[in-house]
């Protein structure tokens, strides 16, 4: 559990609040960039879903069947990167992820995967129906429509992602104040955040 929030959480916390009124709430999607097995780079939007309860842990839903997943079983470290328009501040944020799919073996984490696909909307949990993400596309007609049981529990496709961040690059660029944060774990345990101020 959190004992206090994190400083660059709170500064996030801030600045979603301050966007949130943004078209559509652009505020809620960020990139996320992955590094393949080829060595190569991946980066592509996701949903904010929020952080798990008194942690700073993101959380993303995903289909298990996206390149993604392949990417971070190679190398589970990624990094979050988030700007918003209308206060003009940038989050990179870089962390270790955790993949939470039906066949995980620790009940509590199956639990927050389950509540998680309940909190998302019924046409969200659809798309986890559909043909296999990346794969061609074998007819040009529309596929038809997928039937999901509103009470069900997660299907097979469906994955959580959870990063927990240990750097985070803050950047103001209306004031001109960029901060990095890094974490590092006490004798006890428990997690402490630095902060140096470094040149924009």
């Amino acid at each position: 559990m959190e004992k206090a929030v994190a400083p660059w959480k709170q500064l996030l916390l801030t600045a979603l609040e301050s966007n949130s009124s943004t078209t559509k709430n652009s505020a809620a999607f960020i990139q996320l960039a992955t590094l393949g097995p080829d060595g190569r780079p991946a980066n592509r939007t996701v949903v904010f879903r929020g952080f798990q309860e008194m942690t700073e842990k993101i959380q993303i839903n995903t289909d298990c069947r996206s390149r993604k997943i392949d990417d971070l079983k190679h190398c589970p470290y990624a990094e979050i990167c988030w700007y918003f328009t209308e206060s003009w501040e940038q989050f990179r944020i870089n962390g270790r992820v955790d993949v939470i799919d039906g066949s995980c073996s620790d009940l509590m984490k199956l639990q927050q995967r389950e509540k998680a696909w309940f909190a998302s909307s019924l046409r969200s949990r659809l798309q986890y129906l559909g043909p296999h993400p990346g794969l061609p596309s074998l007819t040009e007609q529309d596929p038809p429509p997928s039937i999901i049981d509103a009470g069900g529990g997660p299907v097979d496709s469906f994955c959580q992602l959870v990063l927990e961040p240990d750097k985070v690059d803050y950047l103001n660029l209306k004031i001109g104040k960029r901060v990095h944060f890094t974490s590092e774990v006490t004798i006890n345990g428990d997690k402490h955040w630095t902060s140096d101020n470094i040149n924009p």
